[in-house]
């Protein structure tokens, strides 16, 4: 079933298949109460009357469709006064981020009891549907909905998520990650089976699918009987807590995790947090200790790469030397480029006088350097697009790279690299400089950032769709980091070694330095007391 254009109601609708597998995981009578409080199409109401079930009432805010349905009441589900209780609520509510509401519905959120108690303007439209969909169940009825995946663990969601702890749990999760369920929709996407219930079972049956492939019957069979299968993964997954994020990954991943931040919390939290009554606690992050940035924007990067030409004194020192991501390895570079940079303000004339290689060289592409987004000012065809960050850049000290998106679905690890000075980033690459006050040094950041513990928090906490995690500021910004105690003398020694034993991989990139250092940041990790002057002499000594 194709996807209707999206409009201002954030319809996208449900193909069939997926519709079905969504009512054979329910498990209620035929006598059932059953709600659909955004039917769309009808999908779900058309297979829920074939399979006997006649307790039906749906919401549309959308009179043009449904129309053969006689159970369908046209108001908005968000404001309408319903009384009665079901035992089942199912469907695919709509998602639309506050900015993208139409004026309509921001009025009508900001009418509602329940956005004003649980919500506000950072808030998704689909978080009203899933809570008021809560309050409506019987105590054991059952909520199954489809949904993006982004709101089992980012911030704004918090209070939904604390509500759906203390009034029930999940029964199943099915976690979608590339599978391509609404056409031209790219995040990932969940089905959920939640039970309104006083009691509690301890574990959620997660099942999850990697392949950037259509559903079938068979792969939803096997998912839902847990026959195991390529790019399918099964998993049992303790119930969430209270003010945490929702990964859905193992019990044991989730703790060694818990295990990162908790060595990264921030000292003398206690106090204030008994002051103002707050159980969060904030944890050290990259952004604390780096200035970070993304890549300078060419707009043609062709254009300005220079490949054997012959060149005049000026044009030799009217370059810079650049790093685009296809040359990143972890720790390490491949290759440099050199591209022309000349400064802005020059004059046509002179530009042809002064660099006559270089303008014969941009002819062929003054067409589509025309054609390059302007931001908002006239840009020379010879001229960089934006030169953004490049005071950071320009700052005589090395500093890390690491491509701006990185696709994990085959490979365990992250390509942060250390650069020398004088190198500049591309737009597809972000740059991390130490702060002028930070102690820990850029060979012991490179090699944390490089730990597969912070790969693992990135998976499941970073900016993740699809499988391509995100590497602009703010993600980079929010990962925790684990900064040294310099008041105690073996955490210092450990950090040396560690500069020490990076700085060593960068010369020769002999691999065993790289599980020594490894075994540094586990110590670092560990909870356990440890003799670190020991531990370092057996570390140096292998």
């Amino acid at each position: 079933m194709k996807l209707a254009v999206k409009h201002k109601f954030g319809q996208y609708f449900t193909p069939k298949l997926v519709a079905d597998f969504m009512i054979e995981l329910a498990d209620v009578s035929g006598q059932s109460k059953i709600l659909e409080p955004s039917c769309g199409e009808g999908i779900f109401l058309e297979l829920l009357q074939q399979k006997g079930f006649n307790g039906l009432t749906a919401f549309e805010i959308d009179p043009a469709l449904a129309k053969e349905y006689s159970c369908v009441k046209y108001e908005s589900f968000v404001s309408a006064k319903i009384e009665e209780k079901f035992d089942l609520i199912i469907g695919n509510p709509p998602y639309i981020r506050w900015k993208n509401l139409e004026c309509e519905l921001k009025q009508e959120l900001s009418n509602s009891p329940i956005w004003n108690k649980y919500f506000n303007s950072l808030c998704d439209y689909l978080y009203i549907f899933i809570l008021k969909s809560i309050e409506l169940l019987n105590e054991n009825g059952q909520l199954i909905f489809i949904c993006p995946e982004y709101w089992m663990n980012t911030t704004h969601s918090i209070e939904l998520r604390n509500y759906m702890v203390q009034n029930g749990y999940f029964e199943e999760i099915y976690h979608f990650n590339e599978t391509p369920i609404f056409d031209k929709v790219t995040v990932s996407i969940v089905i959920f089976k939640f039970i309104k219930s006083k009691i509690r079972k301890e574990k959620i049956k997660v099942s999850k699918f990697y392949a950037n492939q259509k559903l079938t019957n068979e792969t939803l069979y096997n998912l839902k009987n847990k026959i195991p299968f390529k790019y399918a993964e099964f998993l049992s997954v303790s119930q969430f807590k209270l003010n945490e994020r929702w990964i859905l990954q193992s019990d044991t991943i989730r703790e060694y995790l818990q295990v990162l931040e908790a060595n990264c919390f921030k000292k003398n939290q206690d106090t204030l947090l008994n002051l103002f009554g707050d159980n969060k606690r904030e944890f050290n992050t990259i952004g604390d200790f780096c200035d970070i940035g993304n890549g300078l924007v060419s707009g043609l990067d062709k254009a300005f790469q220079i490949n054997g030409a012959i060149l005049n004194d000026n044009e030799l020192s009217a370059t810079i030397r650049v790093v685009k991501a296809k040359d990143l390895k972890p720790f390490v570079i491949t290759n440099i480029t050199k591209y022309i940079y000349l400064d802005e303000g020059l004059e046509e004339e002179n530009f042809k006088k002064i660099y006559p290689n270089f303008y014969n060289h941009f002819q062929k592409y003054k067409s589509d350097l025309s054609k390059r987004y302007q931001y908002n000012r006239k840009i020379n065809y010879w001229e960089w697009a934006f030169l953004r960050n490049f005071n950071l850049f320009k700052k005589e000290e090395k500093r890390i790279f690491v491509p701006c998106k990185e696709r994990i679905s085959n490979k365990n690890y992250f390509r942060f690299a250390l650069i020398d000075e004088g190198i500049f980033p591309t737009q597809d690459v972000t740059a991390l400089f130490k702060k002028p006050n930070t102690k820990e040094s850029i060979e012991y950041i490179l090699a944390y950032l490089n730990h597969s513990i912070v790969f693992d928090w990135l998976k499941c906490n970073g900016i993740v769709k699809g499988n391509i995690v995100e590497f602009s500021e703010k993600p980079i910004s929010s990962i925790p980091f684990r900064m040294i105690d310099w008041t105690n003398r073996y955490e210092v020694e450990l950090h040396h070694f560690i500069s020490d034993q990076t700085t060593n991989y960068l010369k020769n990139q002999d691999l065993s330095l790289l599980n020594l250092i490894h075994q540094s940041f586990n110590q670092l990790f560990s909870t356990k007391q440890v003799n670190y002057m020991e531990l370092i002499k057996k570390l140096k000594d292998t």
